[in-house]
């Protein structure tokens, strides 16, 4: 591991920056600001919530327009073009005036700091690396849970302290600091040993898959659940997390150690999940990966002591730190790495319309007198369902993926060349 680390530290660390650099646009980061945005906007949680969705559905939309553009240029300059865009929307938050301008500054946040940074990151991963890719993904997804670590506490402190205009005006300096430095590290790019052509990682039938063929096989429409299940339950969570004090008579800031237990938590459960994908295969983890997420929300939907927070944020951190590791991971071994930036931007698109769905969907049930805890009831029961649903789905996964080891054994491609002789 440390030889890994050491020889590969470069490109670690440019998709570690890019993954924490994207904390401005997430929904936990966002949502510390949601008791003053309303306030402010004389905005209800339907009201908010709508908006927030309508924002993100329209940066789904534009990621899958544009998701593919990391195939047609370099890392760097795609990133330092989303780099200007995140800090112009922080911007925009510090200093809007009206509900479109506030709107549009959440769209830019969703579009370049949920989705973009982080679909870049994951892009350039899968792409860098082949035989430890589980454990590349891991490490560079650690800067989700880091930024979630380090900035949750503070950012807290800073709303209290000086306003959420200000959190967001220093939000945009840094940006403005962060992007150049990615940029830096990104100025060379990393061939896996081995594979002088990126083109020779196939996927499943031994094919590079488009877009539009992933699309129209089974595969794709059969794991749709599993893959909105995470982005919702997460976004909801943390969207609602002042709903949740009030019914629960907690305080936002006895609630922040909570990112902690989330973060700690996605750490071990995203190198558990890298581990076992270089080992195992991405296919075994799916009946398991919404299991946590259910525990937790039918914990918060009971809980009257805030341990119970603690508690089911680390049931829920370890569903989002596997499910991270696993498709960072498994995406490039189902679709192949020559059109992976169109199949990633597919599957953030799907990511972020999850993430679209629930703020308003949750929203609109708390105006109509449902709390959220009592909603968290129905979500559990849904995410075991779910699971068990995804049985079948592993079980046919296995047999198409061991379909081509077969055949290899059988009768040797004359398009591989054999494997070299160690002396």
């Amino acid at each position: 591991m440390l030889n890994f680390l050491r020889e590969n530290l470069r490109w670690l660390a440019a998709g570690f920056l890019l993954t924490f650099a994207s904390a401005a646009g997430q929904t936990w980061f966002i949502s510390l600001s949601a008791t003053e945005i309303k306030r402010e906007y004389h905005l209800s949680d339907g009201g908010w919530g709508l908006l927030y969705t309508l924002a993100t559905l329209a940066s789904a939309a534009m990621i899958f327009w544009q998701g593919s553009v990391v195939d047609r240029f370099s890392p760097r300059l795609v990133t330092l073009a989303t780099a200007l865009g995140f800090a112009t929307a922080a911007a925009g938050m510090a200093a809007a005036g009206s509900v479109w301008l506030l709107g549009l500054s959440v769209f830019l946040l969703r579009l370049c700091g949920q989705g973009m940074l982080g679909h870049i990151a994951m892009t350039a991963i899968g792409r860098w690396f082949v035989a430890r890719r589980g454990t590349a993904v891991a490490i560079a997804g650690l800067g989700y849970p880091a930024s979630e670590i380090l900035l949750a506490a503070p950012a807290v402190v800073a709303i209290n302290a000086l306003g959420w205009r200000w959190l967001w005006a220093v939000t945009a300096g840094l940006l403005l600091g962060i992007g150049p430095l990615i940029g830096w590290l990104l100025v060379g790019s990393r061939t896996p040993q081995g594979s002088a052509d990126m083109h020779q990682q196939p996927g499943l039938e031994g094919r590079q898959w488009q877009r539009h063929e992933a699309v129209r096989h089974w595969l794709l429409p059969a794991l749709l659940p599993t893959l909105l299940t995470p982005g919702f339950m997460g976004t909801v969570l943390f969207f609602h997390q002042t709903d949740i004090a009030a019914v629960k008579g907690w305080s936002m800031v006895a609630m922040a150690p909570g990112f902690t237990c989330f973060a700690t938590a996605g750490v071990i459960a995203s190198f558990m999940t890298g581990w076992a994908v270089d080992r195992f295969g991405g296919q075994r983890l799916l009946p398991l990966l919404l299991l946590p997420v259910g525990g937790g929300m039918a914990v918060i939907s009971s809980a009257s002591r805030i341990s119970g927070w603690y508690f089911a944020l680390a049931m829920v951190g370890i569903t989002m730190g596997m499910a991270s590791g696993l498709w960072g991971a498994f995406l490039p071994t189902l679709y192949g790495t020559r059109h992976l930036g169109a199949i990633r931007g597919l599957s953030t698109t799907i990511m972020v319309f999850s993430t679209a769905l629930g703020p308003g969907l949750t929203g609109l049930l708390i105006d109509r007198g449902i709390e959220f805890p009592t909603q968290c009831r129905g979500l559990a029961a849904w995410c075991f369902t779910v699971s068990a649903g995804s049985i079948l789905i592993q079980r046919r996964l296995t047999r198409e993926l061991a379909r081509p080891i077969r055949a290899a054994h059988e009768s040797p491609s004359p398009l591989r060349p054999p494997p070299p002789r160690h002396r």
